[in-house]
């Protein structure tokens, strides 16, 4: 879908959207009721394919009840005649469970783009390895490097978000606790059809391995899945926006040694060519923090043993969150693989340079009362051995999760 508020969001395809959600919510339900048939907790002729794609008519009465849920359990019971849908269950469940859902097919496609764009930023490391440039530092020529070092620090920041990435989708989690996280109902059902009181541990455990997630105590009052899975997005971005933070500041046109493929134009200025996807990307770096905060309010606002407006706050957050990260993520694999760098740029950049630059090195060789040597592309420090390390450690990160 498109957005005129947030150009490039049909990037993200259905993800986070509300077709989506009220699949992930269909699906949460059909596999609860299945587990419940399973375990004999509830009657066989219960069993139903649960479907429902009227994301307009769940919409519409989201408000009265507060929440997506209620509605959509109407409409399933009234299309299944089936009183055993939803049974045992509260909306936080179904609602917790399905953006869990939803959080999955965000991370899988941001790994699909995080492994895409490891091996765009390896390349240009090992490539570059020996591309003398200046280093800046505040904004200032500071003492020489190479644009392998600086495409390795970029490589250590994507393999560091897609480490975190890993790790937070293999621990999604689900959420079935009932009305106050007690499952208070699916043990009354068990103690009155005299099975054992495991039955219910068994539904949940059963409930989990059908969706793939992991099974948990109830967290309705501890948001950490989701504030972690918050944190994971936005450590993302923070990753993107350094990329594109260096790639807008060195396709300055007085500076050059760094071009987009394909660059922006100007509705005014045809000579123009604006890094847009630089641009792009730092606008979700900018805006993610802020996301990620909000979740962890709402968090530390949770109260009781089920939140008022505080839960409700999560599920718009997650929404913008996670459709934003992928579109950056998107626009940050084009950037990458279609980077131009000015090798020669660069050198001339440094030369010119070159008298600033070597201050330090000067002030080490008068040190030890030595000459100093004036060619700045041998002042590089380790340089090789960062381009090196980045490259091995990303190398190690695409063969373990390929």
């Amino acid at each position: 879908m498109a957005d005129l508020f947030w150009a490039g969001d049909e990037r993200a395809g259905e993800l986070m959207s509300e077709a989506s959600l009220l699949e992930a919510m269909v699906r949460v339900e059909n596999a609860w009721l299945a587990a419940l048939v399973e375990t004999g907790l509830a009657p066989a002729s219960s069993l139903c394919d649960l479907t429902a794609d009227d994301v307009e008519t769940v919409a519409l009465g989201a408000e009265s009840g507060g929440n997506p849920v209620l509605p959509l359990v109407n409409l399933l019971r009234s299309r299944t005649g089936s009183e055993w849908v939803h049974r045992g269950l509260t909306s936080q469940d179904v609602l917790d469970t399905a953006l869990v859902l939803m959080l999955r097919d965000v991370f899988d496609r941001l790994l699909d783009e995080l492994r895409s764009q490891v091996i765009a930023a390896s390349a240009l490391a090992e490539s570059h390895a020996e591309t003398p440039m200046v280093g800046r530092t505040l904004t200032q020529h500071a003492v020489p490097t190479t644009f392998g070092a600086v495409a390795a620090s970029w490589l250590d920041g994507l393999v560091d978000a897609a480490e975190l990435v890993v790790a937070v989708r293999k621990d999604l989690p689900v959420q079935l606790g009932g009305a106050v996280g007690t499952l208070a109902a699916t043990t009354e059902l068990a103690v009155l059809r005299e099975l054992a009181p495991s039955v219910v541990a068994q539904a949940v455990t059963m409930t989990a391995e059908a969706l793939g997630l992991r099974p948990r105590r109830p967290w309705h009052t501890s948001r950490a899945p989701l504030t972690g899975a918050a944190d994971a997005l936005v450590t993302c971005t923070d990753a993107w926006g350094h990329v594109a933070t260096d790639v807008a500041t060195l396709s300055r046109t007085e500076i050059g040694e760094l071009t987009e493929a394909t660059g922006g134009g100007s509705s005014t200025m045809p000579h123009k060519q604006n890094p847009v996807l630089a641009i792009l990307v730092r606008r979700a770096a900018l805006a993610a923090p802020a996301l990620g905060s909000t979740m962890h309010l709402a968090s530390a606002m949770t109260g009781d043993q089920r939140p008022d407006g505080a839960w409700h706050t999560e599920w718009a957050t997650l929404h913008t969150l996670g459709r934003r990260t992928v579109v950056a993520a998107s626009q940050t694999t084009e950037l990458l693989q279609g980077l131009q760098v000015n090798a020669a740029r660069m050198r001339t950049t440094l030369e010119a340079s070159a008298a600033d630059v070597l201050a330090e090195r000067r002030g080490v060789a008068d040190l030890l009362g030595a000459k100093h040597d004036p060619d700045p592309t041998t002042y590089l420090g380790i340089t090789s051995e960062l381009v090196a390390g980045a490259v091995a450690r990303a190398r190690t990160f695409l063969e373990d999760n390929a």
